[in-house]
C-alpha cells in the first residue's frame, strides 16, 4: 500500500502517463481520494470519483475489520 499513492494521480496527472501504467493508476484506490481531495480543495466539481473513493474506503475498511476479526478469533 505503501507504493500506491506513488503510482497514482497524486504526483503526476495520469493522462501523461505510459498506456499501461495509466491503465492501473487510473483503477487503483488513491487515484479516485486524490481527484476528490484536489477537487474539493480548488472549487472544482467533484464529479464521480467521490463515491469511487467513499467505495474504495469502505472496502478497505471492511477487508481490514474481517481479516482483523480473523485473526482476533484464530486466538
Amino acid at each position: 500500500m505503501t507504493l500506491l499513492p506513488f503510482i497514482g494521480s497524486g504526483f503526476v496527472p495520469t493522462g501523461s502517463m505510459p498506456a499501461g501504467l495509466r491503465q492501473f493508476a487510473e483503477r487503483q484506490p488513491f487515484t479516485p481520494i486524490m481527484e476528490t481531495l484536489r477537487a474539493l480543495l480548488t472549487g472544482a466539481p467533484v464529479g464521480h470519483h467521490i463515491w469511487w473513493a467513499t467505495a474504495w474506503c469502505a472496502a478497505i475498511a471492511l477487508g481490514g475489520y474481517l481479516w482483523a476479526r480473523r485473526r482476533y478469533n484464530a486466538r
